[in-house]
């Protein structure tokens, strides 16, 4: 029924006058469940940033000991107004991610609650600026990417889900959802086997991928090329971090309107809601250890790649 929840949460977002209350209410009702906003200003204006917490039977809200999950919604804002009407591409992180909550509180009602505890964050803000961009323009933010990291990322997620409208580029030519290799530390991984057999299950279809560079897994601000912001949450985290990417086969502006695909958005939600159900079980890896643990023994630490880097 993941459909049917996107739906439900693209039809809430997609209003100017939508904050960061309207999102805690949708989920004020259900027991197991814990949302909160606050409100932070930049220089560009403000956004609400959300965070929802599913509890589960084992988590460490609990104090149990069971994984606990996170699943980020990235975006700039989920609307460009008043330079353009209505809900714009870019949103459709904020609608993945707050759906995949939805669907989970509905869960936890139903008795089918998972074992560790999903934290879901993003943000909202319906007047987010424009930025020029090759080969189409992306959407800004009223905050800045430390910001942003400061509210999204949390230390209880021990991994991490990073959702984003990755269809401004000339990269990716599929479209649906695409996944990335895991980045953890400042490495660039190997693709997590668990990831794609579970990316099968759920589309139906052979598993999709889309290549990083070092430069995507550096900090927004230095100077160098960035696919866009669907792994800076790596820059801000220990824990092994994978980019679900919302693709399209070409190049579509995250400022465009009439340009989110509900049936995307809802695969990406069937995917994350897989993962936190193996996650959390104990079923699934992001990475491997011991091979990481062999690459750092053999090359050292590439946490540089996660800073600023050196001053010129």
């Amino acid at each position: 029924m993941s459909l049917k929840y996107t739906m439900e949460i693209m039809e809430i977002l997609d209003n100017a006058n939508v904050t960061g209350e309207t999102v805690q209410n949708i989920f004020k009702e259900f027991e197991y469940c814990e949302a909160s906003y606050q409100t932070i200003h930049g220089n560009q204006g403000a956004t609400d940033f959300v965070k929802i917490v599913i509890k589960g039977t084992e988590g460490k809200v609990s104090g149990g000991n069971a994984p606990s999950l996170g699943i980020i919604g990235r975006l700039g804002g989920i609307g460009a107004r008043p330079s353009k009407i209505g809900f714009v591409s870019d949103g459709d992180g904020a609608v993945a991610a707050i759906t995949s909550a939805l669907k989970l509180a509905h869960m936890s009602e139903n008795d089918d609650r998972l074992p560790g505890d999903v934290y879901i964050t993003t943000h909202v803000c319906p007047h987010a600026p424009i930025i020029p961009h090759e080969p189409v323009d992306f959407m800004g933010s009223p905050v800045d990417i430390l910001t942003m990291n400061k509210y999204e990322v949390l230390p209880e997620m021990e991994a991490i889900l990073s959702i984003d409208t990755t269809k401004g580029n000339k990269v990716i030519n599929h479209k649906g959802i695409a996944i990335s290799p895991t980045v953890k530390s400042g490495y660039i991984l190997k693709f997590s086997e668990d990831l794609l057999r579970i990316m099968e299950v759920t589309t139906g279809e052979l598993p999709v991928t889309f290549a990083i560079t070092t430069q995507d897994i550096t900090p927004y601000g230095n100077d160098v090329y960035h696919l866009n912001s669907i792994l800076q949450p790596a820059v801000a985290t220990q824990s092994p971090v994978v980019g679900v990417a919302i693709t399209a086969k070409s190049a579509v502006p995250g400022s465009g309107t009439g340009a989110s695909h509900e049936v995307d958005i809802a695969q990406a939600v069937r995917f994350s809601i897989e993962v936190a159900k193996e996650f959390t079980q104990r079923q699934l890896s992001f990475y491997d250890q011991k091979e990481f643990e062999h690459l750092t023994d053999l090359y050292g630490s590439l946490e540089h790649f996660q800073t600023m880097g050196k001053e010129s």
